[in-house]
């Protein structure tokens, strides 16, 4: 007995149990380490995951979603009391207006009071404002049924004065009336829109909210909306500090939160171009989680003292390859001699379809699948995530095909592409292993076709990638769409409709897809909806204006020692940057 007692003892001290819990390294301080430095973080600027995932933890929403649902039903109040319905009286019988009630006792960083005013001016300026390219469409369609606030260059006649009378105060409720019937128009309060203060904001240099002012400020350059230096949300964490040189943002706890304080006391989110960094930083404890795509999961699923999160499933369509219909030619390496000489490319060479075609005939997405995403996943086959209304199953028109690729470039350009040939550069952003993955395979497959084609790779930090693509000097370029809100208009419109973010930059355009598109959001039969998206995917086909590579799933990799994580798919970056309201450290 003694000695079965003695070995006992033994294993019980050598069990996990028995040994000291790990020490939680910097147990105050959350560190996430990424590829992508924030390109804005004014709330009416960012249109981009890096800038928008630190916004949603320093602003916050009228509404927000709980538990991880995508649904109206998901909806919960946030900076509103209540989630208007017709039942409750928030929205009314023709479905046209919506009254949010606006929580009192809420503080702005600065320490200023909430106020429905500043709700008012808040969704008035992401409206007004309007840069290119940027979200201002989100709230500007459903509102007054427009796409942006420009025609021609200038801005649309009367448009300011329907904004104020759509945007209104009742006493201590905002309230929003809708030009049309525009079935995701909660779930978008939800993700957009954050509440800033209107006296701040004209403190620095903003809109004042007068009606006179409006178009002063109407598509500013991004030196002219609110520097990345300040920031004054109504969130759990305040701006403390952005480093330029060290591409990091620091957030520390605000003490004056209207909820119960975060349990973090600082969050650093530090640009890291290197993988091989990232990990040594989180295997080491200097990061409590990384971005990682799915061809580094290997890596990362044993080392001690690290939990990977499997199966992640967002609101998201990448990898995507865009081709730009109309380049900016001007001071620009990437088109070579502008000219079909073989030594580069015209500013309108992607304009022919047969160009398009043949490179999308060049893309291997099996190959990526297999070697990139380690099988997990399966090629693309439509613009949709699967699971949403509309998706289309089974497998892509597009596929590597060598001949079929040779076929169509040889009718391109009236035969002169493939005798002149042609030299173009693809561009990728800096520590995206995916996409400079992509890009090689495109240029090996595409030189094989041709010893006249020549394809030059490129990679980009992050902001300039975004400031390049918005001047349209990138001929073809990587990107990525992740859900602005859960509805399929979110990717039909950023990514086929004219006025939207992507085909603005490509200077893509047609006319039957514009008009699929606004007639879809407007139909409330999901039935009705689905055929027109059938149909869209159709054009789609034919017209190529972007190349979908797979669908698959995403992992989060932290320390063991991280509790709180619940995924959000429709949260920016997500499962690898988070809402650190929920996040705290303790033994595993």
């Amino acid at each position: 007995m003694r000695t079965l007692s003695a070995a006992l003892s033994l294993l019980l001290a050598l069990s996990p149990a028995g040994f000291a819990a790990e020490a939680v390294k910097n147990p105050d301080t959350f560190v996430y380490a990424t590829i992508g430095d924030p390109d804005s973080l004014d709330p009416a600027w960012s249109y981009d995951s890096a800038s928008h995932a630190i916004i949603d933890n320093v602003y916050e929403y009228l509404l927000t979603f709980s538990g991880g649902g995508v649904k109206v039903k998901d909806l919960k109040p946030m900076l509103s009391t209540s989630v208007p319905s017709r039942a409750n009286g928030g929205i009314s019988a023709d479905g046209l207006t919506y009254r949010f009630p606006i929580r009192k006792g809420v503080k702005f960083h600065d320490g200023a009071p909430l106020t429905p005013e500043d709700a008012r001016y808040s969704v008035l300026r992401f409206m007004l404002f309007d840069r290119d390219g940027g979200p201002s469409s989100l709230l500007l369609e459903p509102i007054l049924a427009v796409t942006g606030t420009r025609k021609d260059g200038k801005t649309i006649l009367g448009l300011g004065e329907a904004a104020m009378k759509a945007v209104t105060v009742d006493g201590d409720a905002l309230v929003v009336k809708l030009a049309k019937p525009f079935a995701p128009f909660l779930t978008i309060l939800a993700t957009y829109g954050s509440i800033v203060e209107k006296k701040w904001c004209a403190e620095h240099g903003q809109w004042n909210g007068e009606l006179s002012t409006w178009e002063k400020f109407n598509n500013p350059k991004l030196a002219d909306s609110i520097p990345n230096t300040l920031a004054n949300g109504t969130g759990a964490f305040r701006l403390e500090r952005f480093e330029r040189t060290t591409k990091q943002v620091v957030l520390e706890r605000f003490g004056g939160y209207w909820r119960a304080p975060a349990k973090l006391k600082t969050v650093v989110i530090k640009v890291v171009d290197e993988f091989a960094t990232r990990k040594l930083m989180l295997q080491a404890g200097d990061a409590d989680s990384i971005y990682g795509p799915q061809m580094y999961f290997p890596q990362l699923q044993n080392l001690p003292g690290v939990e990977v999160l499997d199966k992640q499933q967002t609101l998201d369509v990448s990898p995507i390859l865009f081709f730009s219909f109309h380049i900016n030619a001007v001071g620009n390496q990437n088109v070579g001699s502008g000219k079909l000489d073989g030594e580069g490319i015209p500013p309108d060479f992607f304009s022919d379809k047969d160009v398009r075609k043949g490179f999308a005939y060049s893309v291997d997405t099996d190959a990526y699948v297999r070697d990139i995403q380690r099988g997990k996943g399966r090629t693309a086959s439509s613009f949709l995530p699967p699971g949403m209304l509309g998706y289309r199953g089974g497998k892509g028109k597009y596929h590597f095909d060598a001949k079929l690729a040779a076929e169509h470039f040889k009718k391109a350009w009236a035969g002169k592409a493939w005798d002149k040939g042609f030299k173009v550069s693809i561009v990728y952003n800096t520590g995206s292993a995916p996409a400079q993955a992509i890009c090689q395979m495109l240029k090996k497959n595409v030189e094989a076709l041709n010893p006249k084609f020549h394809v030059d790779v490129r990679v980009l930090q992050w902001s300039t990638y975004l400031e390049q693509s918005q001047q349209n000097k990138l001929p073809m370029f990587t990107a990525a769409w992740a859900a602005d809100y859960p509805d399929p208009h979110n990717f039909a419109f950023p990514m086929l409709h004219s006025a939207g973010y992507y085909p603005g930059k490509q200077g893509f355009k047609n006319k039957e897809m514009d008009a699929l598109i606004e007639k879809a959001v407007r139909t409330l039969d999901e039935g009705e909806r689905a055929k027109l998206y059938a149909r869209l995917h159709e054009l789609w086909d034919d017209e190529v204006p972007n190349i979908l590579i797979a669908e698959d799933y995403r992992y989060r990799a932290q320390r063991s020692w991280v509790k709180g994580y619940a995924l959000n798919p429709i949260f920016p970056d997500s499962p690898y940057n988070s809402y650190y309201y929920d996040i705290y450290k303790a033994p595993k």
